[in-house]
């Protein structure tokens, strides 16, 4: 375990990208650009797989602040979308359910595998529509209420918390055991992850203002070793006060309260300098844009039976086998894993862009003006209309109907 987490810092040194900004005269600092959430995505992918594989049960604590992280960005990085792009459409809803659903049901529904063992993909799932309706509720507080931008914004985010209360900490929770008592624990164990990632974009544009101030035109050092040990001393409180908790079903329950420490430590060292912002490992970005598939396929390429056995393809890799055929055989799994995961998203985002593509098409249908008999349109006028949808990370650009 711990000597495959050191190839990995070597790879991802080696991998290791400076991107400038587009102006170079630019001040601007960037707080948790796009490359660098997929390179955190990566590395803690990285671990979390590894975790199953060789059974290091004692990082149980680390891994379920990883995965609690992974439900914090998708609070944090559809907040950013909707509050910017306004974009409640049908076919941004349809687009992202695809993009999160569409393989792990498919596989799901193939192979006869419990949904219970791709928990992420629900927590993923409630995370997109909660922080959907929070943005919507924060617009509509700022329309026709004439809020301000901040205070609608927290008003929003402040009913959406009470709402969380109201379901988690009362009886309510146990709605979730009609689907299953798996999900009854994870829902709870990241019951405030995502809501904790729309507070953390209502913060971005602050946080990007101080680094700018921080890091843009001059680099103060005394504010980036603060931030650096500020950082610090939050891991190490979690660590101290939770994180070292060996049994697990102690942890647990302070888990959602807690989390958010380590989680802000890391963030606050990783951005620490301008450089930092604009840097990122080349590999650990490709491995987290491929998370959602190499998450669901380790059960099945790389692991099998709920994780507690492994494939052997290499002849006396076993168990009992030599230690140099034993990493051979982890090595060709993995290599075939994470080419089945690639393939797999080229799918699903072939899927999404397709059938995206589709209810565009369909809604144009329903909603078109029926043209007046007798009436001759000039040629401008019956020129197909051209528009753009943005899907994720797919921009669309198709013609409507004459």
């Amino acid at each position: 375990f711990w000597a495959f987490h050191v190839v990995l810092f070597i790879v991802g040194a080696a991998t290791w990208k400076h991107t400038p900004p587009r102006d170079p005269s630019s001040d601007r600092v960037t707080f948790l650009s796009r490359p660098q959430t997929e390179e955190w995505k990566g590395w803690m992918q990285f671990a979390f797989i590894m975790y199953h594989y060789y059974r290091a049960w004692s990082m149980y604590n680390w891994i379920r602040v990883f995965v609690s992280s992974y439900v914090w960005m998708t609070g944090f990085g559809n907040f950013l979308y909707f509050d910017k792009k306004k974009d409640f459409s049908i076919e941004r809803i349809v687009s992202m359910w695809l993009r999160i659903n569409y393989f792990p049901l498919l596989l799901s529904w193939a192979t006869g595998t419990s949904l219970d063992l791709y928990y992420v993909v629900p927590l993923h799932t409630e995370g997109f529509f909660m922080t959907l309706i929070t943005c919507r509720i924060a617009l509509a507080f700022e329309e026709r209420f004439f809020m301000s931008y901040y205070k609608s914004r927290i008003a929003a985010i402040v009913f959406s918390l009470f709402v969380h209360v109201l379901f988690f900490e009362t009886s309510a929770v146990d709605v979730l055991k009609f689907f299953s008592d798996e999900y009854h624990f994870r829902f709870q164990a990241d019951k405030y992850s995502a809501w904790l990632g729309i507070v953390g974009g209502l913060a971005m544009k602050k946080i990007s203002e101080h680094m700018t101030w921080a890091y843009g035109t001059t680099h103060r050092s005394g504010v980036a070793w603060g931030q650096r040990i500020g950082g610090l001393a939050l891991i190490v409180l979690w660590y101290a006060s939770f994180g070292k908790i060996a049994d697990k079903y102690t942890y647990n329950p302070y888990h959602p309260y807690i989390f958010v420490f380590p989680l802000i430590g890391w963030l606050m060292i990783r951005n620490s300098s301008r450089y930092l912002t604009e840097c990122h490992s080349t590999f650990l970005e490709f491995l987290g844009r491929n998370t959602l598939e190499t998450y669901v396929l380790q059960f099945h390429l790389f692991m099998n039976h709920q994780v507690q056995y492994i494939p052997i393809v290499v002849p006396n890799s076993g168990p009992t086998g030599p230690l140099q055929l034993r990493v051979l055989n982890m090595l060709v799994c993995g290599f075939i894993f994470v080419a089945f995961a690639v393939w797999a998203r080229n799918i699903t985002v072939k899927t999404q862009t397709t059938v995206t593509e589709l209810v565009t098409n369909i809604k144009k249908k329903c909603t078109a003006t029926p043209e007046y008999d007798g009436v001759e349109q000039d040629e401008e006028e019956s020129s197909p209309m051209v528009s753009d949808i943005k899907t994720g990370d797919v921009e669309l650009t198709h013609a409507g109907n004459k």
